[in-house]
């Protein structure tokens, strides 16, 4: 089994989709695709054959009041309208549909990191736990504490995947994968720092006690889970494909010609995967 990690980053996302658009275009097949936050929504287009659905909305969709933005954050005491981007715009009768019926035909194993916003525990969702115009596990795997509120799925609120499980390899080899695209969003040697997280739990912390815990742990994790994908790539189970640099992109960050840059930058850098599958 062959599989691929896309672990997402806001709008840094976009350098994911250049390299699934990449694959898209050589034929590249993947048995597991797991996907975190942005990754997951990157990977649903991937599996649906759609190449360039997810672009649009990093360099078009974005930018529009109803999708993020301060005017959404004093009306509905939110940044990002989940329901707008992977609802009004992603269902079937929406501006841009995700093609459901051809994800599911491709027969492939999807995973979808969320957390659970009470134990800050990973959960894990697959195709299954979706279906025509219910997109509830993108929704919760991309709902960023103080962006978004935690979103349901089968009743149970989640936040953002990468809080439990930034860079998901190891859950890639543990279903089976032989060899794993690993997918990141920062350059390959960035280590994060707890500084900015520790400020955010403590406004997380009244309400949500355990994800504020995976807050200040959250550098720290995604630390250990870099070099254990690095490891696995010593030893040839995983390939790294990363930006050599981001600019000045942040999670939130709209810039256009900065989301299109990362998105060539992905594209030429999917060339790598073909030689590492060979």
């Amino acid at each position: 089994m062959i599989g691929v990690v896309d672990v997402g980053g806001g709008e840094r996302g976009a350098y994911g989709c250049g390299v699934l658009d990449q694959c898209l275009d050589q034929g590249i097949g993947f048995d597991c695709c797991v996907g975190v936050s942005a990754g997951a929504a990157n990977l649903a287009s991937y599996l649906a054959g759609q190449k360039g659905r997810n672009f649009a909305f990093y360099s078009h969709y974005s930018f529009r009041p109803q999708y993020m933005g301060l005017g959404l954050l004093l009306r509905k005491r939110e940044y990002a309208d989940l329901d707008y981007i992977y609802g009004t715009l992603s269902d079937a009768a929406g501006e841009y549909p995700l093609d459901f019926p051809a994800m599911q035909a491709a027969g492939k194993d999807f995973i979808i990191v969320a957390t659970d916003a009470a134990t800050a525990l990973p959960a894990y969702f697959t195709l299954d736990d979706m279906a025509q115009d219910d997109y509830a596990a993108i929704k919760a795997s991309s709902a960023l504490p103080l962006v978004s509120r935690p979103y349901p799925v089968h009743g149970r609120p989640c936040f953002d995947g990468g809080l439990s499980d930034p860079i998901p390899v190891r859950k890639a080899l543990e279903q089976g994968c032989e060899k794993v695209v690993v997918i990141l969003t920062r350059p390959r040697d960035y280590y994060r720092s707890a500084k900015r997280d520790t400020a955010l739990a403590r406004l997380v912390a009244p309400k949500y006690p355990r994800i504020a815990e995976a807050l200040v742990n959250r550098a720290g994790l995604y630390n250990l889970q870099l070099d254990l994908a690095k490891k696995y790539e010593r030893e040839g189970r995983a390939l790294i494909v990363a930006p050599d640099s981001i600019g000045d992109m942040q999670t939130l960050t709209k810039d256009r010609s900065e989301i299109e840059g990362l998105y060539a930058k992905g594209y030429r850098d999917g060339l790598a995967i073909a030689g590492f599958l060979s």
